[in-house]
């Protein structure tokens, strides 16, 4: 009888030190995701500032962009505006990023817009400021990729439910983005 009580101890001792292990490592992949995002939300802060200067400058230039001119400010409005749950947040800067893109592509028709140097100030600053939200972006990915992994796989998955962890969304490229560079066209000014 001795014996099968250790037996059940040392069970219970490895069947405790599992849960365990898989309960704070869920809690640090969670961490880890919060944290990731929080840099690039830093980033999409930043982008966020420059926006305003950016439309104020070009719109007096751009006449037919008008549209994208106020779809730009819109989604930066909503973006800023507060507790906006996180897979929304993603969807919103994601569509952010493509317009500011499609914005950016649009400023080649105006050969007066690029010799205006507040305006190129604002470019280079904006190109700086989406470097670091790709490197931000891809960190933060690949912290959403181990998570996700975590609370899909058994048996953390199991925990993961219990815990009420689901899966984040990942930043993804946006259609701009994802369009081929014409580098004839960056040549013939």
């Amino acid at each position: 009888m001795g014996a099968l009580v250790s037996v059940l101890i040392i069970i219970l001792v490895i069947v405790g030190g599992a849960f365990l292990l898989m309960y704070n490592g869920l809690i640090s992949k969670k961490n880890q995701v919060e944290q990731s995002f929080s840099s690039v939300d830093v980033m999409l802060k930043k982008r966020h500032d420059l926006i305003p200067n950016l439309v104020a400058t070009v719109e007096r230039y751009m006449t037919h962009e008008r549209d994208l001119l106020t779809e730009v400010t819109e989604l930066r409005t909503r973006a800023i505006s507060g507790d906006i749950p996180l897979d929304r947040r993603v969807e919103l800067e994601n569509r952010l990023g493509d317009r500011l893109g499609q914005l950016m592509l649009s400023f080649e028709n105006y050969p007066e817009l690029k010799s205006n140097e507040n305006f190129l100030h604002l470019q280079a600053s904006l190109n700086e400021v989406e470097e670091q939200i790709s490197a931000a972006r891809r960190a933060y990915n690949a912290s959403v990729t181990e998570y996700n992994n975590a609370v899909e796989m058994l048996p953390t998955s199991i925990m993961a439910q219990m815990m009420s962890l689901r899966k984040r969304p990942w930043f993804t490229a946006t259609e701009t983005e994802r369009q081929a560079v014409d580098v004839r066209s960056m040549f013939q000014q």
